[in-house]
């Protein structure tokens, strides 16, 4: 598996443009304003996870969940485990996407999940890029 992944890192580090590292820091500063936004509007978290309330800890979902969009998208902007960060993110936005199919559709929301679904894993899959924490300690050696 360390082939596997230090291939994915060499290939990523080769293609990596300035957008390649600019969305991933798009994604972080998302990730840190909905874990901001949820801390700010606990109602409308309530109210997303209403249809699977009965399933989830209520406050242990919620402590979770900001935390790791907070801490994880601080983590992501900087590059700083990368996929480790995302790792953390991937049940929330499964989650996010499948709570549009229990409760009530919205479409919106379906999309932004699903989009971010998308974004995350494919950083979990390549990595965080040339202009990234990683890469800094990486050739630190």
């Amino acid at each position: 598996m360390d082939t596997s992944v230090k291939g994915l890192n060499k290939w990523a580090n080769a293609h990596s443009t300035f957008w390649f590292d600019a969305i991933r820091v798009v994604l972080g500063l998302f990730f840190i304003f909905k874990g901001g936004y949820f801390v700010s509007n606990s109602r409308y978290f309530e109210d997303a996870i209403a249809p699977v309330s009965n399933f989830m800890g209520g406050m242990l979902t919620f402590h979770y969940i900001a935390a790791a969009h907070i801490m994880g998208g601080i983590m992501i902007v900087f590059g700083l485990l990368t996929r480790w960060a995302l790792i953390a993110q991937l049940p929330i936005l499964l989650g996010a996407v499948l709570i549009n199919f229990i409760g009530d559709m919205n479409f919106v929301n379906f999309c932004i999940a699903s989009i971010t679904l998308a974004v995350s894993i494919f950083y979990t899959i390549y990595g965080s890029g040339k202009h990234s924490a990683d890469y800094y300690f990486k050739m630190e050696k």
